[in-house]
Formats: structure tokens, sequence, C-alpha cells
């Protein structure tokens, strides 16, 4: 049965979803409170990366973000509130860092990133999309053997779950980037990466949904939510009230602000990222991640970004000079040949990522709401989890079996 669906999110998640749900014939509606042209879609390092297999909690994860709390320059920030969601997120947090839930977790990380890396090429092949997308793999660089060793172990764990992934040392290194200098003693390459330029794909895929009769609401924000026995009866904005059959929360960080409303305490935090972005010829041609350092850079289509830091402080879009000049120092620590200008650095730009405590998102309906399908909580995954995230609530929606199980992503589950 076709239906009326509203979608609360127009960021790279609630894209996806709107295309599959659209695909099936139902009648979608976005609403968005921004214009659709910034926030973590557009600014992230744009990795298809199943090579990302460890969850952000982690053991030890707790212990160094403490310690990074006093250095403005660290790649985790996490600034404490006596907020009691950030305190039941935060005791969450430090439940999952450990090595059981990192087992766990892997497996599920690979089925829904190599699924999503599918169904990313597959939209783009049957649509034909005019987007940058490229499989030149992903190097993780290293300057010290402490650092190495660990990623070689994280590798062989990749490696046991079929992911095509090889240490390579310094000259190796140099014959796959020879045209920059490197200052590392070695990496680890998961040649199973893509990488792609986000805002390409963003606008490909709106451009394709409003062809198709989705319809945008852009700048309207949802103020409240009608609920009755359990059901979601309409959205609230500052214009009137929408209603729907089905409707989607895939909000981002602003997901847990709504979710409230209906009696759904998802634990859910807001992570800032940075980038920051150069047209010059740089001579990188394939994408790294500076182990120690924990940033990202991805050459993209006419121009090279440089992305990182997790800062969770809230929402707010607050530009912290000292972090962005923390990411620029750092590209200069591992291609020394390489400096960051300072008016590239004064156009720097910021995104929030939707944090769950677990590392896993939020992706199915909560028992506290019948008519309600959540989409949400991908942290720095968002992008690499996309397509699948929006295929399996369209599953959901069409009551079908899920191309995967859903029980870990239930926003139901406890921590």
């Amino acid at each position: 049965m076709n239906k009326e669906i509203i979608i609360i999110g127009g960021g790279v998640i609630g894209l996806c979803t709107a295309y599959y749900l659209q695909k099936s014939g139902h009648k979608i509606t976005i609403i968005d409170q921004s214009q659709l042209n910034s926030g973590a879609s557009y600014v992230n390092a744009g990795y298809l990366s199943p090579s990302h297999l460890v969850p952000l909690a982690a053991p030890g994860v707790m212990k160094k973000g403490l310690k990074w709390m006093f250095d403005a320059k660290s790649p985790l920030y996490i600034r404490p509130r006596l907020q009691n969601d950030f305190l039941r997120w935060a005791f969450a947090f430090n439940r999952s860092c450990n090595v059981s839930h990192v087992n766990k977790a892997i497996p599920i990380i690979k089925d829904i990133t190599i699924l999503s890396q599918y169904l990313f090429d597959d939209i783009m092949m049957v649509e034909e999309f005019e987007a940058h997308r490229e499989k030149k793999g992903l190097l993780m660089l290293c300057q010290t053997e402490k650092m190495l060793e660990e990623e070689i172990e994280v590798a062989k764990m990749a490696k046991e779950h079929g992911l095509d992934c090889k240490t390579v040392n310094l000259q190796e290194l140099k014959a796959l980037e020879p045209n920059v200098i490197i200052e590392a003693i070695g990496a680890t390459y998961y040649k199973c990466d893509w990488h792609t330029t986000p805002h390409e794909f963003m606008r490909a895929m709106k451009d394709h949904l409003k062809k198709e009769g989705v319809r945008f609401l852009l700048g309207e924000k949802v103020k409240d939510l009608s609920v009755k026995n359990g059901k979601l009866m309409a959205l609230v904005t500052e214009k009137g009230a929408l209603k729907a059959d089905e409707y989607i929360l895939s909000a981002g960080s602003w997901s847990g602000l709504l979710s409230k409303k209906l009696g759904i305490r998802l634990l859910l935090e807001a992570g800032k990222g940075y980038r920051i972005n150069s047209k010059r010829e740089l001579g990188i041609t394939i994408p790294a991640i500076l182990a120690e350092r924990k940033v990202a850079i991805t050459p993209m289509n006419g121009f090279t970004r440089f992305a990182g830091t997790m800062e969770i402080a809230g929402i707010n879009h607050k530009i912290n000079k000292v972090r962005v000049d923390s990411i620029a120092n750092a590209v200069t620590q591992y291609y020394p040949e390489i400096e960051i200008l300072e008016e590239e650095k004064l156009k720097a730009a910021c995104g929030l990522r939707p944090v769950s405590p677990d590392g896993l998102p939020y992706i199915g309906r909560s028992s506290k709401c019948k008519n309600l399908i959540i989409a949400t909580g991908h942290a720095m995954m968002g992008w690499s989890m996309a397509t699948a995230t929006g295929k399996l609530v369209q599953e959901t929606v069409d009551q079908k079996k899920t191309s995967l199980d859903l029980a870990p992503f239930s926003p139901d589950r406890k921590f």
C-alpha cells in the first residue's frame, strides 16, 4: 500500500531514505530547518569505508578523552556537563568501551558499510549521477612504531573479516604517492575503500528526488509533535500542521530533542567535526588518515579536503580556531611540504555528527510509537552507511524482510 511519508531531516540519511521510499511508490515530503547546503553531509571526508570497523566506543577511548579534556588541540574533546542526558550518554559510552563490545560491533559495522558501498555504486550507475567517486583505497599513515603496531592489529582483524588490506613500508608508500613527501614510517593500506566528493552526490540526489516528485520544505523547523495513543498524528511547524501515514526521524544531532516529545529517550550527543579545503594542486592522490592525529585527507574533485576532530560539546556551530589550527599543523607534520594557508583556514566549516554511546546507529521502530521509524546516530560513519540505512528503512515501511538484522540498531536497545 502506498503511503504519505514525511522525512524529518534532509541530510544524506534523509535523502537516501527518500530515494528508496519513492522508488517503492510512496509519496514523500522532506522537511528540514536548513536550506540543505551545509552541515555534516557536506563537510565530511567523503569516505565509503568498510575499513572503519572499530566503533568510537573502544577500549581506552574514555581514558584518552579524560586526558584530552585539558588539551584544546586533542582529536577527541568531551566537554563535561551537569546535564542528565549527557551524563546518561557518558555512562553508556564508558560501559561500551570494552573488547567484548568491539568484537560484537565489528561484523555489524562491516555488513552495513559493505551493503552501503554496493548500494551507493548501484545508485550512481542506475541514475547516471554526475558525481565524483573513486576506488583508490585508504592509507592509515603512522609516525611511531606503537601506532603502526596498533594499526597492523586492526588490519589483521579487517583481513579476517574479508577486507582487502595490507601493510606497506616507507618505500612502498613512496611508490604509491610519488608526488608528495610523506613523513611516516609506514602505513596500513585498505584497498577496499572508496572516496567521493560529498556535495556533488548531495546535489545530484536532491535534483533527482525533485524530478521524481519528492516535496522539499526547507527552512521550516519542527516545533512540536502531536501524539495520540502511541501514534504520531502530525508535525507542528511555524507554518502549521503536517500529517502523514508514516514519519521518518533522520534529523541528525537534533533527533534526540524531537524523540523526547514521543517519550523516546535516545542517547545521542552532537560530535562536531571540522574541515578545511584547499584548491591548490598538492600532489596527494590517495585518501589518508594521519593515525596519531586522527585527521582525514581526501583528494576530491577540484580540491583537497582536510577533516578531523570529534568535539562533543552540545549543539553549536562555533568554529574553534585552535582546533582548525591543530588540523592544519597535523597536515604539515605528515606532509612537510604542505602548509595550509591562512585564507584556507579562515574558510573552515564544521558539521555536527549524531553520536550514539556504542558507535552503532539507531535504525528501526521504537515500541513507543507505531508509525515512526528512527534513522540517526551514525557518528562519523553516516556517509559510509547512508544508502544501506535508506534501504533498511524502506524495507521496514514495506514490511519486507530487511537486508540486515535490525536488532543491533534498535532505538530501544539497552546500554
